[in-house]
């Protein structure tokens, strides 16, 4: 079974937090850990990786802290994950045909294939300003959306 890693988790908890906070200036992350019940060490992890993505920007000073680059109707979870976990194939053979030698007759590698378009696709159509409406209705009307 694909499972994301906690870098992924966590890492999508944290953006959920700065989708929430858009608009109203950056946050701190003691304060983002403290919300999520996260560590913030592992979090000083995780923010390179948003930053060099071009996700999360920092602000330093007095006020300073960490905001969404863009706004969350923007940021879609494909992204996001790509971003933290790298490749979100199911397995190496469907982006990396050579990396086995029976990808040429194999053919569990069309379902692997067909798996990850329905993964990708679905990914780009969640952005984070979803999450936050998931969050109030618990996701109405979400699933129709995704499913079109």
């Amino acid at each position: 079974m694909y499972q994301l890693s906690t870098k992924g988790r966590y890492g999508t908890r944290l953006m959920y937090q700065l989708a929430k906070n858009h608009g109203k200036g950056p946050m701190l992350l003691k304060d983002i850990a403290r919300i999520e019940n996260l560590s913030i060490k592992y979090m000083e992890q995780i923010i390179p990786l948003l930053k060099k993505a071009g996700l999360i920007k920092s602000l330093r000073g007095p006020y300073g802290g960490y905001g969404l680059q863009k706004p969350p109707e923007a940021i879609n979870m494909k992204v996001i994950l790509i971003a933290l976990e790298g490749d979100i194939s199911p397995v190496h053979c469907v982006d990396e045909p050579e990396s086995c030698d029976r990808s040429k007759f194999c053919p569990a590698r069309q379902v692997w294939h067909i798996m990850e378009e329905q993964l990708n696709d679905t990914l780009s159509k969640i952005t984070l300003q979803d999450m936050l409406k998931m969050s109030k209705d618990e996701g109405e009307g979400l699933e129709e959306r995704v499913t079109e």
